[in-house]
């Protein structure tokens, strides 16, 4: 029998995890769509380290993620990135909420972006994202703190709604 190879296992381990004690309905609307794209990324990340680029589950994953980057250009959600490099300029305690990795795609002053849907930390590096590294993304996802800020009435929602109220 084959071994498992090392992403395989961190794509595992991401779905060991369990968001059962959250209550996901209740997360800013914004704030929780942003959540399962940055989620879908690092699943499609992982995933096509872990399996051929072209298997069913990698061709399905593209599919979703197309359909995201539509609902994105949704007038109340596409504030977000703008929402992200302000908080990064002016509340720092509360863009440290956020996983690393969400923090060095929206900063205006990181290369790391999406690319092709898969995470990429920084543009000149043609290696893979070592299996820890996204180990490490997984665990932050799933961070008390970072789930905590995503629901309505906390202080990263109550900004968001603020910042959304003055870019009208």
């Amino acid at each position: 029998m084959l071994e498992v190879n090392e992403y395989e296992r961190v794509l595992q381990t991401l779905y060991k995890k369990s968001l059962i004690l959250e209550d996901t309905s209740d997360f800013h609307p914004v704030l929780r769509f942003w959540y399962f794209d940055a989620m879908a990324h690092l699943d499609y990340s992982i995933s096509l380290l872990a399996y051929q680029a072209d298997s069913p589950r990698n061709l399905m994953s593209r599919e979703y993620l197309k359909h995201r980057v539509d609902q994105a250009e949704d007038e109340h959600l596409r504030i977000f990135p703008d929402f992200i490099a302000w908080l990064e300029d002016n509340h720092t305690a509360e863009f440290e909420k956020f996983p690393l990795f969400i923090q060095k795609i929206y900063s205006s002053h990181d290369p790391a972006s999406y690319r092709s849907f898969r995470i990429t930390l920084n543009p000149d590096d043609k290696r893979p994202i070592p299996p820890e590294t996204l180990q490490m993304m997984v665990d932050e996802m799933f961070d008390r703190s970072y789930l905590s800020a995503q629901y309505n009435g906390s202080s990263v929602a109550e900004m968001l709604t603020e910042f959304s109220r003055s870019c009208r």
